[in-house]
């Protein structure tokens, strides 16, 4: 593998995945808005993907680019717009964009934005692939972490969950990187689908908190999609860490 390139590299899932890449021997280029020190086997670069920013001189050399950034708001569609032709320009052989079960099932506008980030990348004229992924551990436990300060605890009635660990996802994303353009690659799901109320139960518990369950139905139709369960892939439960490992990493003892 020549020199890759991963953008969002100082993210949840980038800085594992760049942990892996250079644990491998590969040449990393990380890009990051702004300078960072050196010294951990990273060549460290600066850009802004929506305003392009430093793009192309980030891209110079690159055989394969790992997409992990995101803004969490429509400015992505730009940033891969911007990403995909400076790879282009570049000769970059292989595109690795990381994506979310359920984009195509749940309309809410984050998985709007990233359904048309994918457009983008299979459009893009390279070689590509697109990795989807149910939710880290991490992001339900931010949602918990805020829920906990409310007077009440919401918890989202028949709604379940899939959450996944964060680095094995890093790892099939990195064995993705070495290997050639596969398009749709198999998703990555957590492994156990488990209920939005068990898994708050179970934060409460981790974390030494009592608090009242407040049962929400919300309207529309991307609740509907969630409580069809349109963010879980069962059939895919291929991840090992489960969110109680997760709570005890977090709280330990409490």
């Amino acid at each position: 593998m020549g020199t890759v390139l991963v953008t969002g590299a100082t993210g949840t899932l980038g800085r594992e995945v760049v942990r892996l890449l250079v644990a491998r021997g590969v040449a990393v280029r990380g890009l990051s808005r702004r300078v960072r020190d050196g010294g951990d086997g990273v060549a460290w670069v600066v850009g802004d993907l929506v305003s392009g920013a430093g793009i192309a001189e980030a891209m110079a050399g690159v055989e394969v680019v790992v997409d992990c950034a995101t803004t969490q708001k429509k400015e992505d569609l730009a940033g891969v717009r911007t990403l995909v032709a400076r790879a282009r320009e570049a000769g970059v052989r292989h595109l690795v964009y990381v994506s979310i079960v359920g984009i195509d099932r749940i309309p809410i506008a984050y998985y709007t934005t990233k359904l048309g980030c994918e457009q983008v990348v299979r459009e893009s004229g390279l070689g590509w692939t697109v990795l989807r992924a149910t939710q880290f551990h991490d992001l339900v436990l931010r949602f918990f972490d805020a829920s906990v300060k409310l007077p009440v605890f919401p918890v989202l009635s028949g709604t379940a969950c899939q959450p996944v660990d964060v680095r094995e996802v890093a790892v099939a994303v990195a064995d993705l990187a070495g290997e050639e353009p596969a398009g749709f690659a198999p998703e990555v799901g957590g492994p156990q689908v488990r209920s939005y109320r068990e898994l708050a139960e179970a934060y409460l518990r981790a974390a030494g908190k009592r608090r009242l369950l407040l049962t929400l139905r919300l309207p529309g139709a991307a609740a509907r999609g969630f409580r069809a369960g349109g963010n879980l892939t069962p059939d895919r439960a291929v991840g090992r860490g489960t969110f109680e490992e997760a709570l005890e990493r977090r709280f330990g003892g409490h």
